[in-house]
C-alpha cells in the first residue's frame, strides 16, 4: 500500500513538473543548465556540480532552489571526464560501430529535489514519440536543430549521492531506465526487490563496514562510538545504511557502540556542538566510526575546534571522507591521525593532459567550464561581462594553468566504468537485436529499458588490466585503500596510503600515526582493560553494548579461567589449575612404591617372616621324626608354614603397581593363606578339644572320628577350598579394576576394592580366627606337656587384637595407608603364629634335644578309651596321646 501511494505521489510529482517546465510563461529563474552531445543514443548524467544549498527550508513546490558554489572535484572534472570517455568510444571502430552515443548532462547539487528535478528533465523525452521534434526544455544547450530529434535515453550516470540515488531511482525505474551509481555505496541498493534497475561500478557500503571494522579489531578497539550522515526528506540513506551494516558486524564480532548520533550534513553548528557532547559522555570511547559524507565530517570536526577538543576524538571515517583535502581545510589539527576508507581507484593518466589543456574560448560543450573558470583563479572573462570587472576580480590573461593547485577527482574512473558498462551493454543489446554486422536499426525503437538492464546484469569488459563486471545484485567486487591523515615533518598535513583491503584480506603498508589521543601515546579505545590471569570478567548489566564493561574477579584456586573469559571453570578429575589459572595440568599419579618407607617396613617384616618360615620348614623337615613334630601333627605344621609363606609373599602383590593381575592378587592371596593357616589350626584344636571332651567321660562308648592325619589334613583343605570359592564368586562378580582417588593437589591409583570384595572373602577367615580362639579357651587346661594349646590360644589373642585394630585403620585412612595396614596387619598375624606355634618346638628341637623324646609327651592324667573290653572290666590304664 505505501509502495503504491510513493508511485502515485511520483507520477503527480512528475506530471507538476513537467507541466511547468513546459509552460511558456516558465520564469527564467527556474532554468538550470545543462550539456548536451547529440547522439543516436543519450546517456544521462548527474553530477554534483555545485554544492548543496546553505539552506533546506525550500519546498519541493518551490524549484528556484539556489546551489552552493562551483565544485572542480566531484564536479567539473566528472563531466569532462564523460565527455572524454565518449569521444573515446564514439571513436572506438569496434565498440558501437556505425552508432553515436549522446549525453545530457545535469547538475544534481548533491541535493535530492534538484536532482529530482534534473531527473525528470532527462526522461522528460524518454517518455514521448521520439520522432516528435519540438522541445520545451529551457537552455539554449538543449534547443535541437528543427527537424532532428534527440536519441532515446538509454541510461543514467549518477547522482553521487547515496541518498539522492535511492530517491531517484524510484522515479527511473517507473520507466525502466537503468541507472549505474558511480560512488553510491548504500547497501539498501543492493536490494533488487526494491530497485530493479540500479546497478553501481563501486562496491556496497556492507565492505566498507567489513574494512572499518577489521582495523577496529586489529588495533584492539572494542569500544566504539559511531555517527552517521542523516538525510531531510529520506528514510534511508548511505550514513544509516552503512552504520546498520557495521553495527551488526560488530555485534558479532564483540565490537561494542558505547554513543550513537546522527546528523543532517548541513544542519547548524549548534547541531554539530551537541553531537560532540554527546560522544564525549563516554570517557572510553575514544575511537569515532563515522559512516558520514564528507560536509558531516567537516562539520563534526569544526565543532571540535569550537568546543576545544583537539586530540580528543580519533575518527575513522568511511568513503565518504576518503582523502578529500575540501573536508579537512582549515580544521586539518583536528583531523591529524584519523583513519578513512578510499574506494580503490586506479590513477586516470591520459586524462590530466586532456583536462590541462582545456580553456573557456574553447571547450563550448561544457556551459559551467567558464563559471568554474572564473571562481578557480579569481577572475572575470572578459566575455562573459557586460561591464567593467569587479575591484577585486581582474580580467582573465588566459595564462591561468589548471595544473595550479591540481588534484585528480578519485572517483574518476568509476565514471569512466559506468559509461563504459553502457556502451558495452548497449553493444550486446544492438548485436542482439539488430545482427552482428548492425548499427543502429529501426527495432531498437521504441527503446526496451528493461531489456538493456539484461544485457547490464551479464556485461564483461577489461579496464586497467582488470575484468570488470557485476554480480547478481548489480554490485562490484569490494576492493579498498586505507587512509591516515598525517602530520608532515614541515608542519603540513597529507593523506598518506598505509593499508589495503581486498577480498575480506587487511594489508598492512605501514604503521598508521596517531597523535597523542587524550595525552595517551598509545590509542586505546576499550571499556575495560583485559582481565589478569586468574581474573574472569563480570559482565555489567545494562544492555548488548555494555558486555564490553566488566569488573576483573579473581577465580578460586581449585578453577581456572574459561575460554570466553567470563567465568571460572574447575578442571576435570585428575587436572589442577596453574599457577596462573589459566590452563589445567595433570596431577602427578601417586601410589604406593617399594620406594616409600612404610612399604620399606613392610616388606622388611615380610622377608623377616619368609626367612623365619623357611627356617621352620626346613628344621621340621629335618626332624619330621621326632617326637616334637610328630606330636604336633606335622602336616598341618606344613600347611600352615605353607599359609605363612603365602600370606608374606602377598605383601609384594599389595605393594606393587596396580594393574588387573596385581589387584587380583591384593584379593586373593590374603584369604587363601589366612585360610590355610586359620583352617589348619582350628583341625588342630578342634582334634585337642574333642579328645579333652572324652577324656573327661568316665565310659566312652565309641572311637573319636577323623583323628587319622589323613582326615585332618582333608577337613583343612575343605575349609581352605570354601575360601578359594567365595573369592573365586568375588572376582567373578566384582572383576579387578584400577581406580583413581582425585584428591586437590595429586592423583592415587589403587585397586578398585569394593567393601564387600574385602568383608567377604575375609569374613570366612575371621570365622575361622573366632572358632581357634573358642577351641583354645576350652582346651586351655591341657596337661602341661600338651602346652601347643596354649600357645595357639595366644596366637588367636594376640590375631584378635590385630584384626580389630585392622579394621578401623583400613576403612577409615587413604589409599596408601589402607594398603600398608592391609600389609602389615597380614605380615604381622602371620609371624605370631609363627612365634607362639614354632618357636617352642625349634627351641626344644635346636636347644633342648634332650626333651625330645617320647616320654615327654606322655601323661598320666588323661583318662582315654583304649578298647572294646575295658568297659566290661572297669580298669584304668596309663595311656600316651601322640
Amino acid at each position: 500500500m505505501e509502495r503504491c501511494f510513493l508511485r502515485m505521489a511520483q507520477w503527480g510529482i512528475f506530471a507538476l513538473l513537467v507541466q511547468r517546465c513546459c509552460s511558456r510563461n516558465h520564469s527564467e529563474s527556474s532554468k538550470r543548465a545543462s550539456a548536451f552531445l547529440m547522439g543516436d543514443f543519450v546517456v544521462g548524467g548527474l553530477f554534483p556540480l555545485h554544492h548543496q544549498p546553505v539552506s533546506m527550508k525550500n519546498s519541493l513546490a518551490s524549484l528556484d532552489i539556489k546551489c552552493g558554489e562551483i565544485r572542480e572535484l566531484y564536479g567539473i572534472q566528472r563531466v569532462e571526464a564523460m565527455f572524454q570517455t565518449l569521444d573515446e568510444i564514439n571513436g572506438n571502430p569496434d565498440l558501437l560501430p556505425d552508432v553515436a552515443l549522446g549525453a545530457e548532462i545535469r547538475d544534481e547539487c548533491w541535493y535530492a529535489p534538484v536532482a529530482l528535478q534534473q531527473s525528470i528533465e532527462l526522461i522528460r523525452d524518454s517518455i514521448r514519440p521520439v520522432s516528435r521534434p519540438e522541445t520545451c526544455l529551457g537552455s539554449e544547450q538543449e534547443e535541437v536543430e528543427e527537424g532532428k530529434a534527440k536519441g532515446p535515453l538509454v541510461g543514467i550516470i549518477g547522482p553521487g549521492s547515496s541518498s539522492v540515488a535511492l530517491q531517484v531511482q524510484n522515479l527511473l525505474q517507473l520507466f525502466h531506465i537503468p541507472q549505474i551509481g558511480y560512488s553510491t555505496t548504500s547497501r539498501d541498493l543492493s536490494d533488487k526487490n526494491r530497485f530493479n534497475y540500479f546497478l553501481r561500478v563501486v562496491p556496497s557500503d556492507y565492505y566498507q563496514a567489513q574494512v572499518i571494522l577489521d582495523i577496529v579489531r586489529f588495533f584492539g578497539w572494542s569500544y566504539v562510538s559511531a555517527v552517521n550522515t542523516d538525510v531531510f526528506f529520506s528514510l534511508e540513506n548511505y550514513g544509516q545504511s552503512g552504520i546498520q551494516a557495521f553495527r551488526e558486524l560488530a555485534d558479532e564480532a564483540d565490537v561494542c557502540i558505547a554513543r550513537e548520533d546522527s546528523v543532517l550534513s548541513n544542519a547548524a553548528d549548534e547541531v554539530f556542538d551537541k553531537v560532540i557532547l554527546n560522544l564525549r559522555q563516554d570517557l572510553n570511547a575514544v575511537v569515532v566510526v563515522c559512516f558520514c559524507e564528507g560536509l558531516t565530517v567537516r562539520g563534526l570536526l569544526r565543532a571540535i575546534e569550537r568546543l576545544n577538543l583537539t586530540n580528543y576524538f580519533l575518527f575513522i571515517g568511511s568513503d565518504g571522507w576518503a582523502d578529500r583535502s575540501d573536508v579537512t581545510r582549515h580544521y586539518e589539527a583536528q583531523a591529524w591521525g584519523g583513519l578513512s576508507i578510499r574506494i580503490h581507484s586506479p590513477y586516470v593518466n591520459y586524462f590530466d593532459e586532456y583536462y590541462w589543456s582545456l580553456q573557456p574560448d574553447k571547450n563550448t560543450r561544457n556551459p559551467w567550464f567558464p563559471e568554474f573558470w572564473e571562481a578557480k583563479f579569481q577572475c572575470a572573462i572578459k566575455e562573459r561581462s557586460s561591464g567593467p570587472p569587479e575591484a577585486h576580480k581582474p580580467y582573465c590573461t588566459g595564462q591561468e594553468s589548471l595544473q595550479t593547485n591540481y588534484k585528480q577527482d578519485p572517483k574518476l574512473s568509476f565514471v569512466i566504468k559506468a559509461i563504459y558498462s553502457l556502451a558495452h551493454a548497449l553493444h550486446s543489446m544492438i548485436q542482439a537485436v539488430c545482427g552482428v554486422s548492425s548499427g543502429f536499426c529501426p527495432q531498437m525503437l521504441p527503446f526496451n529499458g528493461s531489456l538493456l538492464k539484461s544485457h547490464l546484469m551479464n556485461v564483461s569488459f577489461d579496464y586497467n588490466g582488470e575484468t570488470f563486471q557485476f554480480d547478481e545484485n548489480g554490485d562490484p567486487p569490494g576492493r579498498y585503500d586505507i587512509m591516515n591523515y598525517q602530520k608532515m615533518p614541515d608542519g603540513s598535513f597529507e593523506y598518506v596510503q598505509v593499508g589495503s583491503w581486498n577480498n575480506r584480506s587487511l594489508l598492512w603498508m605501514q604503521p598508521p600515526k596517531f597523535p597523542e589521543i587524550r595525552s595517551r601515546k598509545l590509542v586505546r579505545s576499550v571499556c575495560a582493560e583485559e582481565c589478569p590471569n586468574g581474573f574472569y570478567k563480570n559482565i555489567q548489566q545494562g544492555g548488548k553494548d555494555k558486555r564490553c564493561c566488566w569488573v576483573c574477579v579473581p577465580c578460586p584456586l581449585e578453577e581456572i579461567l574459561s575460554a570466553a573469559g567470563d567465568k571460572c571453570e574447575k578442571c576435570p578429575q585428575g587436572f589442577a589449575a596453574t599457577s596462573n589459572r589459566t590452563a589445567c595440568q595433570l596431577l602427578q599419579v601417586e601410589f604406593v612404591q617399594w620406594t616409600d618407607r612404610s612399604a620399606v617396613v613392610a616388606m622388611v617384616f615380610s622377608i623377616l617372616g619368609l626367612l623365619t618360615t623357611a627356617f621352620a620348614f626346613i628344621v621340621l623337615i629335618q626332624h619330621n621324626n621326632t617326637p616334637v613334630v610328630k606330636s604336633s601333627s606335622k602336616e598341618l605344621c606344613y600347611l600352615i608354614l605353607a599359609g605363612m609363606t603365602v600370606a608374606h609373599a602377598s605383601i609384594f602383590a599389595m605393594l606393587s603397581k596396580p594393574s588387573p593381575s596385581s589387584c587380583a592378587s591384593t584379593r586373593l592371596l590374603p584369604g587363601v593363606a589366612f585360610a590355610m593357616i586359620y583352617s589348619a589350626l582350628l583341625t588342630k584344636t578342634n582334634r585337642i578339644a574333642r579328645i579333652l571332651a572324652g577324656s573327661k567321660r568316665n565310659f566312652p562308648n565309641r572311637k573319636l572320628l577323623f583323628m587319622s592325619a589323613t582326615a585332618q589334613v582333608m577337613i583343612a583343605l575343605s575349609l581352605i577350598s570354601l575360601e578359594a570359592l567365595a573369592n573365586g564368586a568375588m572376582l567373578y562378580l566384582q572383576p579387578p579394576a584400577i581406580a583413581f582417588v582425585y584428591l586437590p593437589n595429586k592423583t592415587l591409583m589403587e585397586c578398585d576394592i569394593s567393601f564387600e570384595a574385602i568383608v567377604v572373602p575375609l569374613a570366612f577367615d575371621f570365622v575361622l580366627i573366632l572358632l581357634c580362639t573358642v577351641y583354645a579357651i576350652k582346651s586351655r587346661n591341657v596337661p602341661e606337656n600338651f602346652s601347643e594349646a596354649k600357645f595357639i590360644g595366644f596366637a588367636m589373642y594376640t590375631t584378635c587384637v590385630i584384626w580389630i585394630a585392622f579394621v578401623p585403620i583400613y576403612f577409615g585412612s587413604g589409599a596408601k595407608v589402607s594398603t600398608i595396614t592391609m600389609c602389615m596387619c597380614v605380615t604381622l598375624s602371620a609371624l605370631v603364629t609363627w612365634v607362639f606355634l614354632f618357636v617352642p618346638k625349634l627351641y626344644i628341637i635346636l636347644l633342648q634335644p634332650e626333651k625330645n623324646n617320647r616320654a615327654f609327651f606322655t601323661t598320666a592324667k588323661i583318662r582315654c578309651h583304649i578298647g572294646r573290653k575295658v568297659a566290661a572290666s572297669n580298669s584304668w590304664k596309663e595311656s600316651s596321646i601322640s
